[in-house]
């Protein structure tokens, strides 16, 4: 645990060092708000409406709700990680009191964006944005994969405004990559074996009801 909180501190540190800049962080927090779902939920649902793209809005949509059930309600209150401008507070920052004094005089909360009450593991801005994103590069067909790499490129940005506005330590970010890929890759497999069965129902219902 110490190494890890140390290594992203490091990477706090850094951020703050060589890429904050007063003209970037208004991009940054435009950016890390479109990770909050709601983006992603209308893109996924105008994925619905083109006949050609309708697969993959139905993958996008069942990401999201696997990440929602298995990030938000499962996974982050089993490991309970405190926010980083919260560890301070956690009682078990204790065991490292070296590690506690650095955090204190290293660690700077900038106020880019409000603070957050929700534990901090696995970043939930990354995981549902990935997920979805890789979701859509998963489903298009060969050909049009490349426009799916713009939404993976967001999803990274997402993930590194977190870590930017000091939200999100480095590893719930990376742990957000983890987890949405999971998430992104089951919902491909349930919706492959699912959605030829409900497209042929639905289809066969509409010949039922012409006659």
């Amino acid at each position: 645990m110490e190494a890890i909180l140390n290594f992203d501190l490091s990477v706090f540190h850094f951020v703050e060092e060589h890429i904050w800049a007063d003209w970037l962080t208004p991009i940054v927090v435009f950016i890390t708000n479109l990770g909050d779902g709601a983006f992603w939920i209308i893109f996924s649902l105008l994925m619905l409406i083109p006949k050609k793209t309708r697969k993959a809005g139905v993958v996008m949509l069942v990401a999201m709700a696997l990440m929602g059930i298995g990030n938000n309600l499962i996974i982050k209150n089993l490991v309970a990680r405190p926010r980083p401008y919260n560890l301070l507070d956690w009682e078990g920052i204790s065991k490292y009191p070296a590690l506690a004094a650095k955090w204190a005089e290293q660690y700077h909360f900038p106020g880019y964006v409000d603070k957050l009450t929700s534990y901090s593991f696995p970043s939930g801005h990354t995981s549902s944005s990935f997920a979805p994103a890789l979701a859509l590069m998963l489903t298009l067909d060969k050909k049009d994969k490349p426009w799916a790499i713009p939404a993976i490129i967001l999803a990274l940005l997402i993930g590194f405004t977190r870590i930017y506005v000091h939200v999100h330590y480095c590893t719930d970010v990376l742990g957000g990559l983890v987890s949405g890929a999971i998430w992104a890759v089951a919902a491909y497999f349930i919706v492959k074996a699912v959605y030829p069965k409900v497209t042929a129902a639905i289809a066969k219902r509409k010949e039922a009801k012409a006659k």
